[in-house]
C-alpha cells in the first residue's frame, strides 16, 4: 500500500423499504484496500420510527448503482486512485459477507472509526459495501475513508 488514502461520500438517497447497498468501494485488481471510517446518517422525522438495519459487507458482485469519483484525502499526491466507488443500488449485488451490522434511529447516524491496526481490508478486485433495509423510506447518505 502506497499511503494514498481516499474517501467516498454518497448523495442523499431514498432508502425504500428493502436492501439498499448506499455505497460500494471496489479495491483494484492485485492490490488491497483498507478501510479506516464508514458512517451512514438519516434524515428522519418520526421519532417513533422503527430503527434501520445498517449492514457493513463484503459483496462479489457491482449489482447495478451510478459511478462515485473517489476523492482524495491530500490532494497533493501525484499517484491516482486506482480503487472505484458506486452508490444507490437499483440492482442489489451479491452479500458474501457480513462484516458488522448495526441497528439506528431513523433520526440517527452510525459511524465506526476503525482501531489502530483494525482496519477493514479489501482484497485485490473485491467490494466491500454499506447497506441499510428500513421499514419506511427515509433519506439517507454514507461515506467511507480509506487507504491504497
Amino acid at each position: 500500500m502506497a499511503g494514498v488514502k481516499f474517501f467516498v461520500q454518497s448523495p442523499e438517497i431514498s432508502t425504500g423499504t428493502a436492501l439498499k447497498t448506499l455505497l460500494q468501494v471496489t479495491a483494484p485488481t492485485n492490490q488491497r484496500v483498507k478501510v479506516s471510517e464508514l458512517s451512514i446518517s438519516f434524515k428522519g422525522t418520526s421519532n417513533t420510527a422503527a430503527p434501520i438495519k445498517c449492514d457493513v459487507a463484503r459483496q462479489s458482485t457491482a449489482g447495478t448503482m451510478t459511478g462515485l469519483t473517489p476523492t482524495k484525502l491530500d490532494s497533493g499526491v501525484a499517484e491516482t486512485i486506482q480503487s472505484t466507488a458506486q452508490h444507490t443500488a437499483t440492482s442489489e449485488p451479491t452479500l458474501t459477507a457480513n462484516l458488522m451490522t448495526e441497528e439506528v434511529h431513523p433520526q440517527g447516524a452510525f459511524s465506526w472509526q476503525a482501531p489502530f491496526g483494525g482496519e477493514l481490508i479489501v482484497a485485490g478486485g473485491s467490494r466491500i459495501g454499506l447497506a441499510v433495509t428500513a421499514a419506511a423510506d427515509v433519506t439517507a447518505s454514507a461515506r467511507m475513508t480509506c487507504e491504497e
